[in-house]
């Protein structure tokens, strides 16, 4: 894996970069690299394959992010996910939620570099597509210092990837999984140490950043920057990927054409059952600050939900913009 192809992606985060959101993403930049939401290794290997692992092949490159901790359940799903197509196997070693506790994986496993290790060993010799960790600078009292270090150390000796480091601890106890994006303070200085010890890794940093502009800062000490909550809350954002972190144009000129761009995939999608707010969901951080943004967002999570709405729906909420729009152009010319 490059430190191209590593240079930008936008984060796996449950319950929202599925693959409605994740083609609405591809068509706001092409450079982007795009991740699934978590699923576990059982799912995978005994699960309804469409449903978990269904992708368009325009959503590409995409890679799947898995839950597991078992070396030969982590190699039967890469392989059947790199038999669905897709660019990269992720293992989660950072998720602090409870479930991934119980069933010992996601962060806990900064505990164990060894079984990581042992992971990443069995779907390196499963698949022949890049397999990486996405993993926590520690967990409660570990020392980010020895801690990250000992489980770089481990998955480097059998032939990682590359590592993505949220630059922050989990606190696996007293913490919710919410506040574990927040609370724990960030420390990108021990991700960029990381990076000057081992300058032949590819690694990524994630975790607060909310800018392209801070995302070029970070590309000064390190490969790769993933962006979560703020590409998902305001997707215009990724608009700016390509143009300044690849130096290529953007897609689509702003919100208004990604949608148009986006109709068509909204149309296969409800001609195929799916319901209109299970696509637009993923698109109510568009326009931000603009007038009309709030009756846009309002149209979609009233109209949206209702049986039977369509491609009218949603450009019924887009023209609540349109028409604001255009209302305070006709002010600023007669004054």
């Amino acid at each position: 894996m490059t430190p191209e192809t590593l240079r930008f992606s936008v984060a796996p985060m449950m319950d929202w970069t599925d693959r409605h959101c994740r083609a609405f993403h591809r068509v706001l930049s092409r450079r982007a690299r795009l991740y699934t939401e978590m699923v576990t290794t059982g799912a995978v290997i005994h699960g309804d394959r469409e449903r978990i692992l269904g992708f368009s092949q325009a959503e590409h490159p995409v890679a799947v992010q898995l839950g597991g901790s078992d070396p030969r359940a982590l190699a039967e799903a890469a392989r059947i996910c790199e038999g669905e197509g897709y660019a990269e196997v992720n293992l989660n070693v950072g998720c602090p939620s409870d479930r991934v506790q119980d069933g010992r994986f996601g962060a806990c496993l900064m505990r164990e570099p060894g079984l990581v290790a042992e992971g990443v060993a069995a779907m390196k010799a499963a698949v022949s597509i890049p397999v990486t960790v996405k993993c926590r600078i520690g967990v409660d009292e570990q020392d980010p210092e020895a801690a990250l270090d000992a489980l770089a150390d481990a998955v480097v000796a059998v032939g990682v990837d590359a590592l993505v480091v949220h630059a922050r601890k989990a606190w696996l106890q007293g913490l919710s999984p919410k506040e574990n994006r927040d609370v724990p303070p960030l420390d990108y200085g021990r991700v960029h140490r990381l990076k000057a010890r081992l300058p032949d890794l590819p690694i990524a940093i994630n975790g607060g950043i909310k800018t392209i502009e801070a995302c070029v800062e970070e590309l000064a000490h390190v490969d790769g920057v993933m962006l979560g909550r703020a590409a998902y809350q305001d997707p215009e954002i990724l608009l700016r990927v390509d143009p300044v972190l690849f130096g290529e144009d953007a897609p689509v000129a702003d919100g208004f054409a990604a949608i148009e761009a986006y109709e068509p995939y909204v149309a296969a999608r409800l001609a195929e059952g799916v319901r209109l707010s299970s696509i637009t969901r993923h698109m109510l951080g568009l326009f931000p600050g603009r007038p009309g943004a709030r009756a846009y967002r309002r149209h979609l999570a009233t109209e949206a939900v209702r049986p039977g709405a369509g491609l009218d729906t949603l450009r019924e909420a887009v023209d609540h913009v349109r028409r604001a729009a255009s209302d305070a152009s006709g002010e600023e010319r007669a004054t």
